[in-house]
């Protein structure tokens, strides 16, 4: 069954440690060869910077990501195919698997619309708008003012909807999460649980939820365990919690997956690394028809694609 992801953070950690391969890596979650074990169709890659970036340098660092997307996986794996089109994704031949390039926060581009159009061109074609905190476009979720999107922020938002570009509001403040709500054309929630099950704050609440159905949004299940649950240990049975909230909700058709592998240090039992999707796969066919399996799996990450 294929499998779209809508997040994980290989290039961030291929960019702290050069010599990682992208190939088979014991340190990477995400792996050429786990992709095809793992039956990958979409997979997409953040680009995020560390908030120890110093703020004159953190375009640049975006950029060596960007270079470290086309030099270490794209020319080395010349099955893995830059996909900004859904005609691209499903033109995808046997053995081919599609790749979108993402930008995890806006710090990346400072107040500077010219930088963020240069990373549509450079393949962006999905924008989360923070990481946790501030910054010139809007508060993130663990900052304590709770600022929405600011002026600079709606024209971020606005020239996304120019661009046919995902507006990903993981990570964002709520305050901000309502004001992409009434600015935004094309949503995702590109990795983010339910706070009605767990109550971390980077989870949605059920207004949230409701809104983003009302948007059409796609909302990917993630695999972070203190999203899942309180506690060291969790399993896919927590995983499957969240989705029935969603599916209570009347979301059932916006569910997909955003895994955040490589931006974990620890994982879901029986789900370690990407080749284990199978478990995943295996144990939603217990409780959904395969019809819905493959939505979560794919279509309805697919079929909001927005351009």
């Amino acid at each position: 069954m294929k499998v779209f992801d809508a997040h994980c953070d290989v290039l961030w950690k291929m960019w702290e440690n050069k010599g990682l391969s992208f190939k088979d890596s014991e340190d990477l979650h995400v792996t050429w060869d786990g992709l095809k074990q793992g039956d990958a169709r979409v997979q997409c890659f953040a680009v995020y910077v560390p908030e120890k970036v110093k703020k004159e340098s953190v375009f640049h660092v975006a950029l060596e990501m960007i270079d470290i997307f086309y030099e270490k996986i794209l020319r080395r794996f010349p099955n893995m195919r830059l996909v900004t089109t859904k005609k691209e994704i499903s033109g995808l031949k046997q053995g081919q698997i599609g790749a979108i390039l993402t930008l995890e926060g806006c710090d990346a581009i400072g107040t500077d619309l010219e930088k963020l159009r240069t990373l549509y061109r450079l393949g962006v074609t999905s924008v989360g708008l923070t990481w946790n905190h501030a910054n010139a476009v809007a508060d993130g979720i663990l900052e304590e003012r709770g600022a929405g999107l600011s002026s600079f922020g709606r024209e971020v938002v606005r020239m996304n909807n120019e661009y046919f570009i995902w507006t990903d509001v993981s990570h964002l403040s709520v305050r901000g999460f309502w004001d992409v709500m009434e600015t935004g054309d094309f949503v995702i929630a590109s990795h983010s649980n339910c706070k009605a099950v767990c109550a971390n704050p980077r989870n949605l609440s059920n207004d949230q939820i409701q809104a983003l159905i009302q948007k059409n949004a796609a909302i990917g299940v993630t695999f972070v365990p203190q999203f899942l649950a309180e506690g060291t240990e969790t399993t896919i049975i927590d995983i499957i919690r969240h989705i029935e909230h969603y599916c209570s909700l009347g979301a059932e058709n916006n569910i997909g997956f955003g895994s955040d592998f490589d931006g974990i240090d620890h994982t879901v039992h029986g789900l370690g690394k990407y080749e284990d999707y199978f478990n995943l796969v295996n144990s939603l066919l217990k409780y959904y028809s395969e019809t819905t399996v493959k939505g979560f799996m794919f279509n309805n990450f697919f079929s909001r694609f927005p351009r």
